[in-house]
């Protein structure tokens, strides 16, 4: 039988299914993955003919080569005649004891993630079920509190709650610490509302020198300077918001894969206008303040989803043009001067529908885009018809 067919890239990007997967390892050891996504060790065995099986841990917090020493040594003692001790009863903790002890843990996770996780479980779980035993959670509890998320409208939220305390709930069970998981037993899809879609709003191109010039009237405010960083760059609101200092190298900025909607890395080209920006926003840094574009109030924050479109309601736009909109304008700016759709895609951060095309290095089309940008900056500016000087 193969062993140590596992490496750690093979665990670490090994993706759920519709049911459980193994991953075998050699000598019964597999990484078990839950629909869910929980991954946990896990060691299959027999005792007499008889096949049981051993919890090691949760991946990552038991890495493969610690989780191969550990089946070793309860291999050994299986061939000494020493079968694996059972597990005591764990003391019983609360849900929200649990809460904090899975997510604390993860550590492959954003810190910021892992806070948006938590202050979300804590807002709208902890109030009922925080002092409960996880084990005493069932279906209707936890859907009668979900269920008031959905009543608010908070369609999206709800959905992003399910899944994260299912993953609590997943770890509770390795741990001993729940025997179901009932999160699980919730659809979705079926279980809670659904916000009409609709497109962000944006200008035609012929209406966005009016725009520009009416942004130029504005003082250099931390809102204005991110509204014209978005013109510059093609990103999303959640994208500019995060950034921090720390992610930009020379021309580019590199947005992790953890922030990014596909799951993957961005590199994003800065043009020439889009540096001075930051070499603004990096002179009226506050020490020990590591966003872009951080709150005004606190160093710790980064401003708010709604700074830029409370200035463009401010500018007399609500409704006609969001943060979100230079996304669209740029694209048909992009395409109407021919530039190659891969590109345009790749700086939007779509993947192609094409699997093949979508193998395709990130940097591959970095020598179109960088032209691009810097071109489409320019035209930024001159479609103002004004120097904007921007005071650091």
């Amino acid at each position: 039988m193969p062993t140590n067919t596992l490496t750690d890239t093979i665990c670490k990007t090994a993706k759920p299914g519709e049911k459980p997967i193994k991953l075998f390892d050699g000598h019964g050891l597999h990484l078990f993955i839950s629909p869910t996504g929980a991954k946990v060790w896990r060691l299959a065995y027999r005792v007499d003919g008889t096949p049981k099986q051993k919890s090691l841990g949760a991946y990552p917090l038991v890495t493969l080569a610690e989780a191969r020493v550990r089946s070793a040594e309860l291999r050994k003692g299986l061939l000494e005649g020493v079968a694996p001790v059972t597990k005591k009863k764990r003391p019983k903790t609360t849900f929200w004891e649990d809460c904090e002890a899975y997510w604390k843990g993860r550590e492959d996770v954003s810190s910021d993630y892992k806070a948006n996780a938590l202050r979300a479980l804590e807002l709208h779980l902890k109030p009922q079920l925080g002092e409960k035993a996880t084990a005493e959670i069932d279906r209707a509890m936890l859907l009668t509190e979900l269920n008031r998320m959905d009543a608010k409208g908070r369609f999206v939220f709800v959905r992003k709650v399910r899944m994260w305390v299912s993953q609590v709930f997943d770890w509770a069970i390795e741990q001993d610490l729940a025997k179901t998981n009932p999160a699980e037993l919730i659809n979705p899809k079926k279980a809670f509302g659904r916000r009409k879609v609709k497109n962000h709003a944006s200008l035609s191109l012929r209406e966005v020198p009016e725009f520009l010039r009416r942004l130029s009237f504005e003082k250099d405010l931390t809102s204005v300077l991110a509204c014209r960083f978005m013109a510059y760059t093609w990103v999303r609101t959640g994208e500019m918001r995060m950034m921090r200092f720390e992610e930009i190298e020379g021309d580019l900025w590199e947005i992790g894969s953890e922030r990014m909607k596909r799951d993957k890395d961005h590199l994003v080209p800065l043009p020439r206008q889009a540096l001075e920006i930051l070499a603004a926003m990096w002179s009226r840094r506050r020490p020990g303040c590591d966003y872009v574009f951080p709150s005004d109030h606190r160093i710790d924050r980064p401003i708010s989803e709604n700074t830029v479109l409370a200035l463009i309601a401010r500018m007399g736009y609500k409704g006609e043009m969001t943060g979100h909109g230079w996304r669209s304008i740029a694209s048909t700016w992009a395409n109407e001067h021919g530039y190659p759709p891969d590109a345009i895609e790749r700086q939007l951060a779509h993947s192609p529908e094409d699997k093949v095309r979508a193998a395709y290095n990130r940097a591959e089309y970095m020598r179109v885009r960088r032209p691009m940008m810097q071109a489409w900056a320019d035209w930024l500016d001159e479609s103002a018809m004004t120097k904007v000087e921007i005071h650091s």
